[in-house]
């Protein structure tokens, strides 16, 4: 699915040429060929790369640090710091290539890919011009990322109390990542509800339909923020995570350390000990 992402970009950018995923594919074909599917892969691959390393890893680092110091406080409090954390560093490391694949996906004459976008971007802009989108970016990506791993903490610890019905360190490898899989897809429905309106936002300033949040808002409509390419979001944005969360589990299982998120202790096993 290479072309998913430009399609995405695409339909929020220009919501009338484009109105469906369906329309968006049918018609690039026709204008442009099949090789536009391919627009901007590098900058989605390095790029998502980066803030997907800078994510999964700091998150970790970062719920040990605030598991250490909010001993008493509830456990949700500790992933919504944790990721919001993570998510500004994963952030700062997207944003350039961001700033670059959404200019060559949407303005067909501006680049052929990221080696050649980056060098037109800061001649254009300088270097402010790989950050233009980045406070729209956090606003997107902090409540997606905080929403995502706190639903993903929480399902995994639902699915081994309910579902599975066992500790985890009785289930086998595939059934942990099973477990990781579901709980990822869930995480990334749920958060993609809450980021939708920031994403909006991010490709109307990226490619100039606004100069600032206020006009971005004003031209796209409050009521179309929360709903424009919502569908088109749930469908991608689900499975994209869940290949995340799988791939991150698999590294850490062949590495031999345990599948992500946490199982509370059983309340009547803590009162027999």
């Amino acid at each position: 699915m290479p072309f998913v992402p430009l399609e995405e970009c695409l339909v929020l950018v220009h919501p009338i040429k484009y109105y469906s995923i369906s329309s968006c594919f049918t018609t690039l074909l026709r204008e442009q060929g099949p090789s536009v599917l391919w627009k901007g892969w590098t900058g989605k691959f390095f790029g998502y790369g980066a803030q997907g390393g800078c994510r999964f890893g700091l998150y970790e680092y970062f719920k040990g640090v605030y598991s250490n110091v909010l001993v008493d406080q509830h456990r949700s409090l500790v992933f919504f710091l944790s990721s919001a954390s993570a998510e500004v560093f994963a952030n700062l490391a997207l944003c350039p290539f961001e700033a670059v694949k959404v200019r060559v996906q949407a303005q067909p004459s501006f680049a052929k890919g990221m080696f050649d976008g980056f060098p037109k971007v800061y001649a254009a802009e300088g270097a402010r011009g790989f950050y233009r989108g980045l406070v729209p970016l956090l606003g997107r990506n902090i409540p997606f990322s905080m929403v995502m791993f706190s639903t993903f903490e929480h399902s995994v610890d639902f699915l081994y109390r309910n579902v599975v019905k066992r500790k985890k360190e009785e289930c086998s490898k595939a059934q942990q990542l099973g477990v990781t899989c579901l709980a990822g897809y869930t995480a990334g429905s749920v958060g993609s509800f809450v980021s939708n309106p920031a994403d909006n936002i991010v490709a109307s300033l990226y490619n100039k339909k606004a100069d600032s949040l206020l006009l971005a808002i004003r031209k796209i409509g409050l009521a179309n923020l929360f709903t424009r390419s919502l569908p088109i979001r749930m469908l991608l944005v689900g499975p994209s995570i869940t290949l995340q969360w799988f791939f991150y589990d698999t590294i850490k299982v062949l590495g031999g350390l345990p599948t992500s998120g946490e199982v509370t202790p059983d309340l009547k096993e803590d009162r027999k000990g």
